[in-house]
């Protein structure tokens, strides 16, 4: 299995370990200090010696920070995270804050004392980050101040090793693009914004520039690595030589000089000397590498990493091979499902659907020959009111049996050499109230309103998030989370610029591909959500109209609960949409079921609605 169901939540130690941080605050010169869920590539997920923020307080989300001072000990989440955060941390030690409308230097400005000196660990955070945050103590007559080691480091004794993944090498009829080619076009745009070298520091530009993936951290296939690259001159590559066999160290020897990442500041000096002007990107690079470019004599230049976008404007081999990757996991979604209707309500547990959707996958992937290589994040099996924890995970402590009744969700994707998978699917164990019927139904003709529009060049996700959200605003309804974010190529499931959300200010550009996950939450009683992932089209003409409008086309192909919807909250274009789709999912997926049963029972889950 690639997932654990083991509790890594520890909220027992809160108190002792927040006693021991604050012990050393007087000898550091700080009145607190920030724990953010972060490494040093500032990456969504971390090496377990990186885990600094669920060992300090308990809470295991993927986004969160600490904020500990000598009074108060507040732990900022956002709205996937509200209800986890109060099951995990222990309450007399932490309070809950809001990282999206009082993030902490928010809330240094409003609660921090005059004169409050914050300490941060300058690896941890990046530049942007750090600039709000110095800019909110300065209006309190505070201070920021970057330490030189992380004082939570000093008190962990057991903390693991830090990763050494091997390193794989992706072909380029996945790629479309080869890394001596990416190489120049990073090349070309450093020479065009005028600097003479750029950090690149997330692993996931690195990975996507030099055609590897690796295996360093859970489910994102990126090695941690990091690269200078120059306007003009070769290329730099720090990354532990143990991680690489001998094919990879020859091939990467051909691209770049390779150097231990301890060597990494040497470097950013050398080319920093004489007023050098050097490339960082603030929200994805660490405040510690200008540092370095200012302490080696350069001008640190904020710029974004020029592998963002078009990493997540795909190629057309990136297209393809998503596309084939899709319809292999639906082929994997429809056996589960299969199964899942084949047990009689009360007879299994949330961990129980997990194995055994995990199980499907890898049984499909054999028999395709195209191999699971990874889930593309822990799968949220939630049941009942477990369904209306976002982003709940299910351990052997909270495993709870799907009853009669009602609705389960499950989030799920995967990791294939040809594309990264990320579906939502809530399903009837028995039979659900109504009620939970009409709310399914309103975040259906979202999830439709979305896969169904037309929008002029220009478009960003901003502007296309209420069409996802309008059914529920008229029936009193929202969820807390954005419509969707962007996936990569068999790399991160959660990858930007691209998204649709209230803050999603990117144009949406041809090719790239994102989530189409409209919900709807009733704590302690159900959850909702539907999920597909779609991608950009090319503006195409649409007749009487006067200029070419852009669209999304749908990756993928998995039938839709028939039981949950209420046909007559829908129009008739809505209800066209879904019978066409289900008629899509029964052809493209028919080829590729094996068993008389599964081929049945994908029929039934086909038949038109209305």
């Amino acid at each position: 299995m690639f997932q654990s169901f083991e509790t890594k939540s520890a909220p027992q130690f809160g108190a002792e370990r927040v006693k021991a941080l604050r012990a050393s605050f007087e000898a550091l010169g700080i009145d607190g200090f920030l724990v953010p869920r972060a490494d040093e590539y500032l990456g969504e997920y971390v090496p377990e010696a990186s885990e600094r923020l669920a060992w300090l307080t308990g809470f295991t989300g993927s986004a969160g920070i600490a904020l500990i001072t000598q009074r108060e000990a507040v732990v900022f989440v956002d709205g996937r995270y509200v209800t986890q955060l109060a099951e995990q941390v222990d309450g007399s030690v932490f309070s809950g804050g809001d990282l999206v409308n009082e993030p902490p230097h928010l809330w240094l400005a409003s609660h921090a004392p005059k004169g409050f000196r914050l300490g941060i660990d300058p690896w941890l955070h990046g530049g942007a980050e750090a600039r709000r945050l110095g800019t909110a103590l300065a209006e309190i007559g505070g201070t920021l101040v970057p330490l030189n080691a992380n004082p939570l480091d000093a008190i962990w004794a057991d903390r693991p090793a830090e990763p050494l993944g091997a390193v794989s090498l992706q072909a380029q009829d996945l790629t479309g693009k080869s890394a001596a080619v990416k190489l120049q076009e990073m090349a070309a745009e450093v020479e065009k914004a005028g600097g003479k070298a750029v950090v690149i520091a997330d692993p996931s530009s690195v990975a996507w520039i030099f055609n590897i993936r690796g295996d360093d951290v859970p489910h994102t296939p990126h090695p941690l690595a990091r690269t200078i690259i120059p306007a003009t001159g070769k290329p730099e590559l720090f990354i532990d030589p143990r991680k690489l066999g001998e094919e990879q160290a020859a091939y990467l020897d051909q691209l770049a000089v390779r150097y231990e990442p301890l060597e990494l500041d040497a470097r950013i000096a050398a080319h920093a000397k004489d007023g050098g002007r050097i490339l960082v990107d603030p929200d994805l690079a660490s405040l510690a590498l200008a540092f370095a470019i200012k302490a080696g004599g350069g001008e640190a230049v904020e710029a974004q990493d020029p592998a963002k976008l078009p990493r997540a404007v795909k190629t057309s081999a990136e297209l393809e091979g998503s596309s084939k990757a899709h319809l292999q996991d639906g082929a994997a979604m429809v056996e589960f499902l299969h199964w899942l209707d084949s047990q009689a309500p009360g007879s299994i547990t949330e961990i129980a659907t997990v194995e055994a959707l995990e199980k499907a996958r890898a049984r499909v992937g054999q028999s395709l020959q195209n191999p699971l290589k990874d889930i593309s994040f822990d799968t949220i099996s939630g049941a009942g009111e477990h369904g209306a924890v976002i982003h709940y995970r299910v351990t052997r402590e909270s495993d709870k049996v799907l009853a009669d009744g009602e609705l389960f969700l499950i989030d799920s994707g995967a990791q294939y050499v040809n594309g990264t998978t990320d579906i939502t699917r809530t399903v009837a164990i028995g039979s659900v109230p109504e009620e939970q019927k009409k709310f399914f139904t309103l975040v259906l003709k979202g999830m439709i309103a979305i896969s169904t529009a037309r929008f002029p060049k220009g478009t960003r996700g901003c502007d296309l998030d209420p069409l996802a959200r309008i059914a529920l605003w008229k029936a009193g309804g929202d969820y807390a989370h954005g419509t969707g974010h962007g996936v990569g190529s068999y790399l991160s499931v959660h990858e930007g610029p691209q998204r649709i959300s209230r803050l999603a200010v990117q144009e949406l550009l041809p090719g790239m591909i994102l989530s189409n996950e409209p919900g709807y939450y009733r704590p302690g009683v159900f959850g909702i959500r539907i999920e597909n992932l779609i991608y950009v089209e090319e503006g195409q003409e649409i007749a009487g109209g006067d200029q070419k409008m852009r669209s999304f086309a749908t990756l993928t192909w998995c039938p839709i609960d028939r039981r949950l919807v209420v046909p007559s909250l829908m129009t008739e274009e809505e209800l066209q949409w879904l019978n066409d789709y289900h008629a899509q999912v029964r052809e493209k997926l028919m080829p590729l079921i094996e068993r008389p049963e599964v081929a049945d029972w994908l029929v039934a889950a086909t038949e038109v609605i209305g």
